[in-house]
């Protein structure tokens, strides 16, 4: 069994208990700007808290030989996450970290024997998806769910400035 993890901003999933797959579809839209950067993202679980329950992926500048700065230096700008979980992370984090990623659809997919899901508790929790971009935006998607939960479920949601289409998608 797998999970793939899509993204979507408001709205309540109900999950399958044992699911078999947790689909998770990222689109990070191409902007016309004069100055482009890709954009950091954080995508986590959080609990019927409001606390990280698990960390699924965090895209950001990955360190370059001669550079000046470390990449890491902006990981705070995912305010959210920061507060939440970053800032108590010992980076890199393998598994969860990686670079940031172009213009397009991404999809996450994890099993569901993924330690990352495996210690989830029965009960409500909430995807977040944060971007943030150098001389850009920010935005912050949502989409609550149950879980265990009887049947699969979809959800998509349109991001309107740092992120595109976000989908989740669940099945037994």
């Amino acid at each position: 069994m797998r999970l793939k993890l899509t993204i979507a901003l408001s709205g309540l999933l109900a999950l399958p208990a044992g699911a078999g797959t947790f689909d998770v579809s990222v689109e990070v839209p191409q902007l016309n700007v004069a100055e482009y950067h890709r954009p950091y993202v954080a995508i986590w679980i959080a609990d019927a808290g409001n606390q990280s329950a698990a960390n699924l992926a965090v895209w950001y500048q990955q360190d370059r030989p001669g550079a000046k700065e470390s990449g890491t230096k902006w990981l705070p700008d995912l305010r959210q996450w920061w507060r939440k979980t970053g800032r108590s992370l010992d980076l890199p984090v393998d598994g969860v970290t990686g670079p940031t990623r172009p213009a397009g659809e991404h999809v996450l997919q994890f099993d569901d024997k993924d330690p990352r899901l495996a210690g989830l508790k029965p009960g409500r929790y909430t995807l977040v998806i944060e971007a943030a971009r150098e001389v850009g935006g920010r935005e912050l998607l949502k989409i609550p769910f149950d879980w265990p939960a009887e049947a699969g479920a979809e959800a998509h949601v349109q991001g309107e400035s740092e992120l595109g289409r976000a989908e989740l998608r669940i099945a037994p």
